[in-house]
């Protein structure tokens, strides 16, 4: 079957932060100058908001320069911060740094805490009642380019294949979407992303993104355990020195706490797991009391680009851009990234608008980078580049040189350190300890699939599976013999599985795609790049309310 065809001034891939951002700063600027802007928007999830997972402490700049009047307008930013904690963990203790050490970027005065998947729901409202087309359910497949090698749009897809990827009885095909400039804007490791950056070799004059997984949930909790306001980060237990990694504990409205963990996803021991990471953290002595007593309400996780200002790529190319996590703004070093989104977002849209008030089409818009490079956004990656490649130095080390960068320099010191791929970094399992992590104790502490029934991860089983292996054979000769298969570890969702035979012969790989929360971490941690993301059917994956 044809597919269908429809066009459009401009085309944005996805529904989070920065294309929403996007979507409305042009229509802002179309009803300013008094003309007509045909603005589509496509996201893979069956709601906009739906696949949004963040801590969220938001920084509110960006967003007051789109919408200044986001507080009448009903913005859900409901919880100004009213205090800030550090902890350094030990494993029976810790002890808290004094505010006055605190660098600026952890210093969250004037910030909210937020549901984001909440905010950028209402980020969708305001979009669609700009005139703003936005159709939830239809994840972008394929790029498409044009006679001149210009991207021209993407095609979304095909829906109702079977297992093998043919035709079953309810097959519909894709459809094209058509622009004269496409912004992409998937989030963090994005499938069409990802294949830009190779096809227009978007990162020959950058550093390999590195990337944390960040693990997340949602708890109410006793009235006299909650504290509306309070943000508390740690550091240390139950990481080693050696190993980046954080927890956060953020007290919204409602007596709800938003607890998480966040690993650095260049560790180099493969026994360790993320998941059981974070479970054990919460029973900390000092971490527990945040959230006994209380009702674990939602559960997620998703990749977190880290690598800062050295890690963006080239952000434009003919017909198009990367903004928000496509391209990786987030500061590490504030933990934070949705104002950032916005910003970059408003940044894209405004090229994209003057070249199109210049009759210009699928041209490259250069003047979104410079104006990056103009714009106080630049100013704040730049102050805080080289923090993630200090905290490889480890713990206390990279905490006294980033301190140091902050405190005593500003961020100006005259050098930027580099980053390195995350999936260079393991090393064999022999070379390794296993961890013996503790049995959940069902209160404060879970397994896997208990966690991802919280999720709400739904995904019709016969599709194509979304997670592909370049080369099937590798994952036992390699990923299991070397580093005795990670992929078992590092998933949040219990996809991977090593299965025997009755006897514990002829092991193979199972894809359990169904668990999948769309985090990505596979695609970025596996040591062979074996594994390839790739979106399923429009419309599945997690539905989070208010992640």
């Amino acid at each position: 079957m044809e597919r269908e065809s429809m066009e459009f001034d401009i085309l944005i891939v996805g529904g989070g932060p920065a294309g929403l951002a996007a979507a409305i700063r042009l229509k802002q600027l179309a009803d300013a100058a008094g003309t007509e802007l045909s603005v589509c928007l496509i996201e893979k999830a069956a709601e906009i908001g739906a696949h949004i997972l963040s801590g969220a402490v938001m920084d509110p700049r960006a967003l007051t320069e789109l919408l200044p009047d986001w507080k009448a307008m009903g913005a859900p930013l409901n919880t100004e911060v009213s205090e800030d904690k550090v902890l350094f963990l030990s494993e029976t203790g810790g002890r808290a740094l004094p505010n006055a050490l605190l660098p600026d970027c952890f210093v969250n005065h004037g910030n909210y805490i937020v549901r984001l998947g909440n905010v950028v729901k209402w980020l969708g409202e305001q979009a669609e009642a700009l005139g703003v087309e936005v159709y939830p359910g239809f994840a972008g497949a394929e790029l498409l380019f044009d006679e001149a090698g210009a991207v021209k749009g993407v095609a979304t897809g095909d829906m109702g294949l079977t297992r093998e990827g043919e035709q079953g009885p309810n097959y519909q095909p894709g459809m094209e979407l058509h622009a004269k400039y496409t912004l992409f804007a998937e989030g963090c490791r994005g499938h069409l992303g990802k294949q830009l950056e190779a096809h227009f070799e978007l990162r020959k004059d950058a550093d390999p993104q590195t990337y944390g997984i960040g693990i997340k949930e949602l708890w109410e909790v006793p009235a006299e355990a909650h504290r509306s306001g309070l943000v508390v980060h740690t550091a240390g237990w139950p990481m080693d020195n050696a190993t980046y990694g954080g927890g956060f504990v953020y007290h919204l409205e409602d007596n709800l706490v938003a607890i998480g963990y966040v690993v650095g996803l260049n560790y180099t021991n493969p026994y360790l797991s993320p998941f059981e990471e974070f479970q054990r953290y919460k029973t900390h002595p000092m971490i527990r009391g945040y959230i006994e007593g209380g009702k674990r309400l939602a559960y997620g996780a998703r990749a977190i680009a880290a690598g800062g200002l050295q890690s963006l790529p080239k952000l434009s190319f003919p017909g198009g851009g990367l903004i928000g996590d496509d391209a990786g703004f987030l500061n590490a070093a504030r933990i934070k990234g949705s104002h950032a989104a916005i910003k970059s977002g408003m940044l894209a849209a405004e090229a994209a608008f003057a070249a199109l008030a210049e009759s210009r089409e699928r041209d490259e818009l250069t003047v979104y980078p410079e104006a990056f490079r103009n714009s106080w956004l630049h100013a704040e990656l730049h102050k805080t580049r080289n923090f993630k490649p200090y905290m490889k130095k480890g713990l206390y080390l990279g905490s006294l040189l980033f301190g140091i960068d902050q405190k005593l320099f500003g961020g100006k010191v005259p050098w930027t350190l580099h980053n390195s791929a995350d999936h260079t970094a393991l090393k064999p399992a022999a070379e390794c300890t296993p961890i013996d992590y503790p049995k959940p104790d069902g209160t404060l502490s879970f397994d896997r699939l208990s966690s991802v029934f919280l999720s709400n991860t739904n995904h019709e089983e016969e599709q194509p599976c979304h997670l592909q292996l370049k080369n099937p054979e590798v994952a036992i000769e390699v990923n299991l013999a070397q580093f005795d298969a990670p992929e078992q570890r590092y998933c949040p969702a219990g996809v991977y599985e090593i299965v025997r035979d009755e006897g514990g012969a002829n092991p193979r790989l199972q894809i359990n795609a169904q668990n999948c929360v769309h985090c990505k971490t596979c695609d970025i941690k596996d040591p062979t790049q074996n594994i390839n993301w790739v979106v399923p059917q429009g419309g599945e994956g997690p539905i989070y309310q208010g992640m």
